[in-house]
């Protein structure tokens, strides 16, 4: 790998925390599997039946434009990033949005040999441009990467800019991969890229981050029926079958449980009131997040990345992701940057966020 991702191999050497506002998928879900008898020995070339049916109709779309995988959402972005890349020819370069998610930026840089970037501007509020993916994409252009809701800011792609962006794909022939994951915590008011009927269109997603089901290694893209076709080839090719036993509780929960999934997200909006109340009490600038449960947020700290971790992960046993790990450009070099993202995905709803904020405040030696 030429091209790994920093953030990802800090986030898994931070030391267990008393505070942990690094989260940006829930917690705690527990669930009565219960299954009764199940045939272990089945697998299925294109995941399991009722499973696609259950994601086809939970995302309003066909079965045959459901492609599963036990790769989860980064792990489709990683498989259909590089099938496209080997299919494209000579449009071997990339668009990537700045600010984004580092993987989803790594996994291009991997696989395509330019990667350009368009800018989600701050002064703009982080909305989609159009016009300056326009602008950054030329006859090259193989794939636009995007996130939606954005990845940090929390902020979502209006219809108008989806239909430009849908409309861009069919007229230059690029293909689009948009990582929904965050609009699963409030799918029904999040429009989806997969709904303007592009042809080049690909949504991945997984609805285990936002119902606390990240044990269930289950990722999802929506997508035309000839590429879901290639993209069940690849897996027989590379690691043969997903796991049928975590699509078939998958299918249980979706059939039977969804009213509960819903009740469990909404404990959480307790506790973003709470963040909310105590970033505009402390004059801390911030980007409502209306779908998740993360906080892009600026601090007083000049650099966050150097203060995390040697003030708040020594000293107080918090920890929130530094602003920095969104910020790469071409490079792995790590800016300065007083953004942070406070995630309350791992603070349980039912003892509330009154202690880590304190820490919080005094790693932040606001009086």
């Amino acid at each position: 790998m030429k091209h790994y991702s920093l953030y990802l191999d800090w986030y898994v050497r931070v030391p267990k925390l008393r505070y942990d506002l690094r989260s940006s998928g829930l917690s705690f879900f527990k669930y009565n599997i219960n299954l009764g008898e199940v045939d272990l020995s089945l697998n299925y070339a294109k995941g399991n039946p009722e499973t696609v049916r259950q994601l086809a109709k939970y995302y309003h779309t066909q079965p045959e434009n459901v492609f599963v995988s036990s790769e989860g959402a980064s792990g489709q972005n990683a498989r259909i990033i590089r099938v496209l890349s080997e299919h494209l020819g000579d449009k071997n370069e990339a668009v990537v949005e700045f600010p984004t998610y580092e993987p989803l930026l790594r996994q291009v840089q991997e696989h395509f040999a330019k990667v350009k970037r368009f800018e989600r501007k701050k002064e703009e509020g982080y909305r989609l441009n159009p016009d300056a993916i326009r602008k950054a994409i030329t006859a090259k252009t193989g794939l636009l990467a995007l996130t939606n809701p954005h990845a940090p800011s929390g902020v979502v792609a209006d219809r108008r800019e989806l239909a430009e962006i849908a409309q861009m794909s069919n007229e230059r022939g690029l293909f689009v991969i948009c990582d929904e994951i965050y609009a699963e915590f409030s799918r029904e008011s999040t429009p989806s890229l997969f709904s303007f009927g592009c042809e080049r269109a690909i949504v991945t997603t997984s609805f285990t981050k936002a119902f606390g089901l990240g044990g269930l290694k289950l990722g999802t893209a929506l997508a035309s029926r000839d590429m879901v076709s290639h993209l069940y080839s690849d897996v027989l090719n590379t690691v043969g079958n997903s796991s049928n036993i975590v699509q078939i509780i998958a299918a249980k929960i979706l059939a039977n449980d969804q009213a509960r999934l819903h009740r469990y997200v909404a404990q959480w909006s307790g506790l973003k009131k709470e963040m909310e109340e105590w970033l505009d009490e402390h004059n801390l600038p911030y980007y409502p997040n209306k779908h998740g449960v993360t906080y892009w947020a600026g601090s007083p700290i000049e650099d966050t990345y150097r203060w995390t971790n040697d003030v708040t992960l020594r000293k107080h046993s918090l920890a929130a992701v530094p602003g920095a790990f969104f910020l790469f450009k071409e490079d792995n070099k790590i800016v300065k940057s007083n953004m942070l993202r406070l995630g309350l995905g791992a603070i349980n709803p039912k003892t509330g966020l009154q202690e880590a904020l304190e820490a919080l405040e005094k790693a932040l030696k606001i009086p």
